[in-house]
């Protein structure tokens, strides 16, 4: 078996070791442009607490993903792989001034070890007039960490990286049996989707080792404690592709997390970044038989369009990804 991956951003390295877990000797190969740094999921704080928007193709898919994406970053924190894949336990409050459907979650209120309302004297926690509160234990990934971990993962495992930016379907010289399209916000050139956009967010990453709990608060402002920085955010501009800091952002920024929690002031400003979520209304994961020029016919199946949640639901996807795979692959042997 031959199997390609395009895009090396999270999505894209969980489904390559996936095939290569169900697949132990196949070919796996992750053919991309940008890698670690380069990728979006680099940006990303990582906490684990998709939103309830999050939607693959039904409610019972849309929960195993989810379920599914938990009980691997867990498994992975409670093994000594941990400080080395940069998976840690973390806890953390949702505050809202306005409604208390703002901090429930029907998608994990259940499946974490700890999600509860949080009492009175918790909402005084942090300066604002907050009224309702949810408390919550969850899993924090550090992609700054994990990519590098899970590449490392995937080259002893006997992958093949390959520098290529992919325009089309048919600039891919090699003979797969199936390709996994991960290709995040590429997607909408590769594959003409029209339904896929970005939505641009903005974060500070500061040193306050003190902070140890993430908080939200609302009009989308979030402090979440990493292995060693703090990111503070944020802000979604659907279909902005702007790549450009904004002073106002930041300024906006800074302002609301120093409204929650004062001592960030202090805290310095180790850098700021900007990267473009690929949101899909329904994230796509499905198999696809496509035409080449040459008349060729190749299986693609792809896996994109997870907006702030690739983190998240990284795992869960890519395990649907690749028993998408075995399906194609099933179902052609049997003609």
């Amino acid at each position: 078996m031959n199997f390609g991956v395009l895009g090396s951003g999270i999505i894209g390295l969980t489904t390559a070791l996936e095939l290569q877990k169900h697949y132990p000797n196949a070919q796996v190969s992750i053919i991309a442009d940008n890698f670690n740094e380069d990728t979006t999921s680099y940006v990303a704080a990582g906490i684990f607490r998709p939103s309830t928007s999050f939607m693959g193709p039904t409610v019972d898919i849309t929960q195993k993903w989810i379920t599914d994406a938990f009980n691997y970053w867990d498994e992975i924190r409670r093994s000594k792989e941990a400080p080395l894949a940069g998976v840690c336990q973390l806890s953390g409050y949702i505050f809202s001034s306005i409604s208390p459907k703002i901090t429930r979650n029907h998608f994990i209120e259940k499946l974490l070890p700890i999600y509860r309302q949080a009492t009175e004297e918790e909402l005084k926690l942090c300066h604002g007039d907050w009224k309702y509160g949810s408390f919550f234990t969850t899993c924090l990934t550090e992609s700054r960490l994990f990519l590098p971990y899970a590449t490392k993962k995937f080259l002893e495992a006997g992958g093949k990286v390959v520098r290529q930016h992919v325009h089309s379907f048919s600039d891919l010289n090699e003979k797969f049996d199936v390709v996994v399209n991960c290709t995040g916000l590429g997607a909408r050139e590769l594959c003409n989707d029209q339904q896929l956009v970005p939505i641009r967010g903005q974060v500070f990453k500061v040193r306050a080792p003190w902070i140890k709990t993430a908080f939200y608060g609302d009009y989308d402002t979030y402090i979440i404690p990493g292995f060693e920085t703090v990111t503070l955010g944020g802000c979604r501009q659907f279909d902005s592709y702007n790549m450009n800091l904004c002073k106002y952002d930041s300024m906006a920024i800074k302002e609301r997390c120093y409204e929650m929690l004062p001592s960030l002031k202090r805290a310095e400003v180790v850098r700021e970044c900007v990267g473009l979520r690929p949101h899909r209304a329904i994230v796509r994961v499905e198999g696809e038989k496509i035409k080449r020029a040459d008349g060729s016919i190749l299986k693609v199946v792809h896996n994109y369009g997870h907006g702030g949640y690739g983190v998240t639901t990284a795992p869960g996807t890519s395990q649907h990804a690749v028993q998408i795979v075995r399906d194609m692959i099933t179902s052609n042997s049997k003609l």
